[in-house]
């Protein structure tokens, strides 16, 4: 890295490639630091990304890295650590010891899915265990379904997939009980209700075969759905004074995020966010395209910077 940049993006995925391809577009200089643990790691392909549908994470990644160094971005491998104010904008420090500094700041960390403690879900996760139905509902449609409850929010999930499969199963497990008018929806849609704790998921080779449920043995599932807690990664932002707050579904809470401008300015001035930091519900598509708005929007502010500086330059030359 050079000692300085009009840019730092943390976070190399795409809300933050996204961002760098439209600041180096305008002639910025950028450097993206990732510390190269992109939230869709374990699923085998993306989806409702325009022109790029059933890509490989991985491989739009390498694109996007390929299009930012076409353009003088530059991309490094490393965790930042620590980022503090200076007089100028920004310094950030790395896992590894190296410093830059910055004019502006775009964070776009992304978040962590925390998933219930149930025994097989976390080696699943992405495959056949899932969350999100526009992300991998139709690779399983007409399947055999279990949704786990944990929280007030299985209603409106299991309610959303039964769009894909009439073969559902909610499975109680630690959900509060259902309110008379939620069992009345679940019976008018065929929804099977299972009570019991659910102990772990059975699979066979690759494939996932069950559900076991205290009390009742396993219970064959093609796929199960299961509601993590969205949480940012906001340690970063939050160092810096930057706001965070709860996510909210109903009467729950779902995880946390850092709140942001339409296009991405946060509570400190110069910091800037994208993606699934700042919005749990981002897509990769919504993701990259709130990254390149932010972009524009940086760049708009560092036109703002630099003709307020040759402003004062005139002036000062004009009074010499």
């Amino acid at each position: 890295m050079k000692d300085s940049y009009d840019v730092v993006i943390v976070g190399g995925g795409a809300a933050g490639l996204g961002g760098a391809l439209a600041l180096t577009r305008a002639r910025r200089s950028v450097v993206v630091i990732d510390g190269g643990a992109p939230r869709n790691a374990p699923a085998e392909h993306m989806h409702n990304y325009l022109g790029r549908e059933g890509t490989a994470p991985r491989d739009l990644l390498a694109i996007g890295r390929e299009e930012v160094a076409g353009y003088g971005g530059e991309i490094v491998d490393g965790q930042v650590v620590e980022a503090t104010r200076t007089d100028d904008g920004f310094r950030v420090r790395t896992a590894a010891g190296s410093e830059v500094s910055a004019r502006m700041l775009l964070v776009t960390t992304g978040l962590v899915d925390e998933l219930p403690d149930v025994p097989g879900v976390g080696a699943r996760w992405g495959r056949d265990v899932l969350h999100c139905p526009y992300c991998h509902g139709w690779e399983v449609r007409d399947a055999a379904i279990g949704v786990i409850a944990t929280s007030p929010v299985a209603t409106h999930q299991v309610l959303m997939w039964r769009q894909w499969t009439n073969d559902l199963i909610l499975f109680t497990h630690t959900a509060p009980d259902f309110s008379s008018e939620d069992l009345e929806k679940f019976a008018a849609s065929g929804i099977e209700i299972v009570d019991g704790r659910v102990a772990g998921v059975e699979a066979t080779g690759d494939r996932l075969t069950g559900v076991s449920v205290e009390g009742r043995g396993v219970i064959a599932r093609d796929a199960l759905v299961v509601p993590p807690r969205f949480v940012a990664r906001s340690a970063l932002l939050e160092s810096l004074g930057v706001e965070t707050a709860v996510q909210e579904m109903g009467d729950a809470v779902i995880g946390s995020y850092v709140p942001a401008g339409p296009t991405g300015e946060t509570s400190v001035p110069g910091v800037w966010v994208a993606g699934n930091v700042t919005n749990p519900r981002a897509q990769v598509i919504s993701a990259a395209a709130g990254g390149v708005d932010a972009g524009a929007m940086i760049n708009a502010a560092l036109i703002e910077q630099d003709v307020a500086a040759r402003v004062a330059e005139r002036r000062m030359s004009r009074l010499g």
